[in-house]
């Protein structure tokens, strides 16, 4: 089967779609027909050799939309369901942009009936990312958060979640994303920011960092999206980041939001497989509102 993989670091052109062979499923994990897999920032990290992996293959993406075509033993899923899943890790030798790929069974999700396996394909990564950095904000309905990439693909499913919770959320983007921002749930725009120690918590999508902690109130909470890269603790803020990880369960109730037409699905633009480096090249560019996807 082909696979996106890279074995030196660098910029787009160190893509290569390799020949490899198809994976074969363990007890408790399944194997996907890939349809579809975003693009996604951590992938050009990962092309960096940001996450280390020097001397090795390792296979790109994190998003997979498809059908089960092999199930291993006590893997509760039949060949032919339609799912979504998360395939987590930074230096594994196949990734979710191939032609077939292996997961936990606990990591995988029916997918939604109401969007095509292009939408759906966006789903898990940047959605779980959301919502567990919800959870670890811990904030009760009525306080006020503030979404930093708001317009973005993690800001905006945070957006629309926080709203869901009862959170007065304030949007901070581009001024000329704000009719979007607002179209997500958001109470508050702001493209320049806020008062310093206006807010109860700030979920730092666009990693911000010092400017936007001073945005929080004393023993306030301030959550960055990228572990390692947040500032230190002022004012008796808490400081905490989200490291996504696969949840099966967390992603059926995130497919019940799409199906309910209570969470949106972006798509910028689709790629074949075999021009993942046109993509990496073209993600880098920034300015995208939805994700690119990969099709096989």
């Amino acid at each position: 089967m082909r696979a996106a993989v890279v074995r030196t670091f660098g910029g787009p052109e160190a893509v290569e779609i390799a020949e490899v062979a198809a994976p074969e499923p363990g007890a408790g994990q399944v194997r996907i027909k890939v349809a579809a897999g975003a693009l996604n920032p951590v992938d050009l990290a990962v092309r960096a050799g940001l996450f280390g992996g020097a001397g090795k293959t390792i296979g790109l993406g994190w998003d997979v939309a498809g059908t089960v075509d092999a199930v291993g033993v006590a893997a509760a899923w039949q060949v032919g369901d339609e799912v979504v899943a998360l395939v987590p890790g930074v230096a594994d030798p196949l990734g979710a942009h191939a032609e077939y790929v292996v997961v936990a069974a606990d990591a995988v999700a029916k997918a939604p009936v109401t969007v095509d396996a292009v939408h759906a394909g966006t789903l898990p990564l940047n959605g779980l990312t959301a919502v567990q950095a919800l959870d670890l904000l811990e904030l009760e309905p009525g306080a006020s958060l503030l979404v930093t990439g708001a317009a973005g693909a993690v800001g905006g499913f945070a957006v629309q979640l926080a709203a869901r919770r009862g959170l007065v959320v304030t949007g901070h983007a581009r001024a000329a994303d704000e009719e979007l921002v607002r179209s997500f749930g958001a109470a508050h725009f702001t493209a320049e920011g806020v008062e310093p120690g206006s807010v109860d918590a700030v979920l730092d999508a666009a990693m911000l960092g010092a400017p936007a902690l001073e945005w929080v109130r004393d023993g306030g909470v301030f959550l960055s999206t990228h572990p390692g890269r947040q500032p230190g603790s002022v004012r008796g803020v808490r400081i905490t980041a989200v490291e996504v990880s696969a949840d099966g369960a967390r992603l059926a109730e995130l497919v019940g939001l799409v199906d309910e037409g209570a969470l949106s699905l972006r798509v910028a633009e689709t790629f074949a497989l075999q021009d993942a480096s046109k993509a990496h090249a073209r993600l880098a560019e920034g300015g995208l509102r939805g994700r690119l996807v990969l099709v096989p």
